[in-house]
């Protein structure tokens, strides 16, 4: 069997597109499932991946290399408390706020979900989170919530002394926070999915769709708009809110959030029918026209001005990306650094929107700015250390996450 054969059987049985993990990455899994079959032969390995559903369950959680930490882009966090708490006072809502996690991973954004909400003054009782992930293994270990260092990312961690409690090998949380979160197995891309019967006020689904191609995404973003209540809220990744903007959802403009709102639409209002317009070519050549000689009172006064430069303002480029504009987002960014010179946050911004794209030796060349001019800055170390992750140099990724733990103790140690 070719290696193109087994990039069709993951697409049909989980929407993947190869290109967006790269064929090595695929090749790699299958001769890591080969190898623990005891299979030597591709045909052979083949024959037993076409009737095993287990097998083929494996072959997926071997691909499926889930990257995540508590509190992953907190922007995100920020605005769903904000926008929620608002709403909920406004409004004198006491009903169960009800969201969805989909992919959940390990568990660390189901989880950090709920300590937002916790931590902004939502009472227990009214929060209800579903978590659903492809990955068997994923999910275990999301149930058993105990966690290494390396879920714990970022400067303010004190979440983790009010939730977790020592465990003989990192962190457990707490059992009435693993309580509010119920983990299910599921692919967004069966027909009729569905977990619940009643649709969500929340849903997180970032850093999925772009590993789907373009028909999956499209049937991916209206199962999420089947899954939500009008004005619903819809959190996605940098790379999908272009997508999310185009499927029928509004950007609430929170920079960095990529946070979007489901657009109201009556149904009895149908969609009007929109028709091509053709415009037919003349039959014969129309004749060439002399032109009029130009009178000199007629001349214009002035060159009309050039057209206006982008903004040089990065809350501006964060809004941009946030709304899926992403060119608009990097011009912005270059614009800021012709008028201020290097510097490392809109460096790190473009790499960023670079990554969004699918251009990881421009995003890594970016990520490896920041870090020339600002070597503590640690969201592009785990940025970076992902991308390298990706490409198959898992010790560089490694001695990179190193890097940025001993930063963040270096940090802490500063603080107490």
């Amino acid at each position: 069997m070719a290696p193109i054969d087994f990039e069709n059987l993951l697409r049909q049985a989980m929407g993947l597109d190869a290109g967006s993990v790269g064929s090595s990455t695929i090749e790699r899994a299958v001769r890591s499932r080969m190898g623990a079959t005891g299979l030597e032969q591709v045909d052979d390995y083949w024959c037993r991946l076409s009737n095993s559903a287990q097998e083929l369950q494996n072959l997926i959680e071997a691909v499926v290399v889930p990257e995540t930490w508590f509190f992953r882009d907190r922007p995100a966090f920020s605005v769903l408390v904000r926008l929620v708490m608002e709403e909920r006072r406004s409004r004198r809502i006491n009903s169960v706020l009800r969201l969805l996690s989909i992919p959940c991973s390990t568990g660390e954004e189901p989880y950090s979900i709920v300590m937002a909400l916790l931590d902004a003054g939502l009472p227990p009782e009214q929060i209800h989170v579903d978590a659903v992930d492809i990955s068997a293994q994923a999910l275990a270990r999301a149930k058993r919530a105990t966690y290494g260092s390396n879920s714990f990312r970022g400067e303010d961690l004190n979440f983790r002394e009010r939730y977790f409690q020592p465990y003989s090998r990192g962190s457990e949380l707490m059992q009435w926070i693993r309580d509010k979160v119920r983990f299910h197995q599921g692919n967004l891309l069966y027909s009729e999915f569905r977990i619940a019967d009643e649709p969500y006020d929340v849903v997180f689904c970032r850093n999925l769709l772009i590993y789907f191609d373009r028909e999956r995404q499209e049937q991916a973003m209206r199962t999420l708009g089947r899954l939500l209540v009008d004005s619903g809220l819809l959190f996605v990744g940098p790379a999908e809110a272009f997508l999310a903007s185009c499927s029928g959802f509004t950007s609430v403009n929170q920079a960095m959030s990529f946070a979007f709102r489901k657009n109201r639409k009556p149904q009895s209002e149908a969609a009007p029918e929109i028709r091509p317009v053709f415009v037919k070519a003349p039959k014969k050549p129309l004749p060439a026209r002399t032109p009029s000689p130009v009178k000199a009172d007629r001349l214009p006064l002035s060159v009309p001005p050039p057209p206006p430069a982008p903004p040089a303002d990065l809350s501006t480029a964060r809004s941009l990306a946030d709304a899926g504009q992403l060119r608009k987002a990097a011009e912005c960014c270059e614009s800021y650094l012709r008028q201020h010179g290097p510097d490392a946050e809109p460096y790190y911004l473009l790499g960023v929107l670079r990554d969004a794209v699918g251009d990881r030796p421009a995003a890594a060349a970016y990520y490896r700015k920041v870090l020339y001019l600002e070597p503590d800055h640690l969201q592009a170390l785990m940025h970076l250390a992902l991308l390298i992750e990706t490409q198959g140099d898992s010790a560089a990724a490694a001695r990179l996450r190193e890097r940025a733990r001993r930063i963040e103790g270096h940090r802490k140690d500063g603080s107490s």
